[in-house]
């Protein structure tokens, strides 16, 4: 039973990255794209989180002291928060259809998309993966997984902030009414 526990969650994220990677080859062609330096920052946060998360012996011993006690209930509660962020982030990437990009970007013929996960929240993608960081850091109780939930927040954060004022931009009144309706991340809160 213990291979279990040490290949839920790289079995559950490989999966969803092979989803995303291939669900990522149907869309629209971009019309504009954020700077380089954006994406690069944001994918080295994301890269020393995952690296924070899948090395076993980084030699920072605090990395490794825990928040929460160890057992099946910290796993548990982790690994359902972990399928439920990832679940609901591949329904909305699925209810966006065509217009997803990884980066922030305007697509052409770029519709705005209310409906499905985004009438609960505007960024259901983000939502989800930092729900799925979340469970993640719970589950394994130790501070090297709330750091990788906090570099991954930051750079959510930031992207949300540049991709708000494109579709701002983009979708004028629209998008503000819009805005006004929905929360960002949290349903009805946030």
């Amino acid at each position: 039973m213990r291979w279990f526990y040490e290949l839920f969650f790289p079995a559950v994220w490989a999966a969803y990255l092979l989803y995303w990677r291939i669900a990522a080859a149907h869309v629209k062609a971009t019309e504009r794209l954020e700077a380089a330096s954006s994406r690069v920052l944001r994918s080295v946060m994301f890269l020393a989180a995952i690296a924070l998360l899948c090395l076993p012996d980084i030699p920072v011993p605090l990395l490794y002291r825990h928040f929460l006690p160890d057992g099946f209930a910290s796993f548990y509660t982790g690994a359902a928060l972990t399928v439920a962020g990832l679940l609901f982030s591949i329904w909305a990437r699925r209810h966006l259809g065509a217009n997803w990009s990884q980066s922030v970007t305007i697509k052409q013929g770029h519709e705005l998309i209310v409906t499905g996960p985004y009438a609960l929240v505007r960024h259901p993608i983000y939502t989800g993966l930092l729900t799925a960081f979340l469970g993640t850091a719970i589950a394994t109780t130790q501070l090297r997984g709330l750091i990788a939930f906090a570099l991954v927040a930051i750079s959510l954060l930031y992207k949300l902030r540049l991709e708000e004022q494109w579709m701002r931009a983009q979708f004028g009144d629209t998008y503000a009414a819009y805005s006004r309706r929905v929360a960002a991340l949290v349903p009805w809160i946030l």
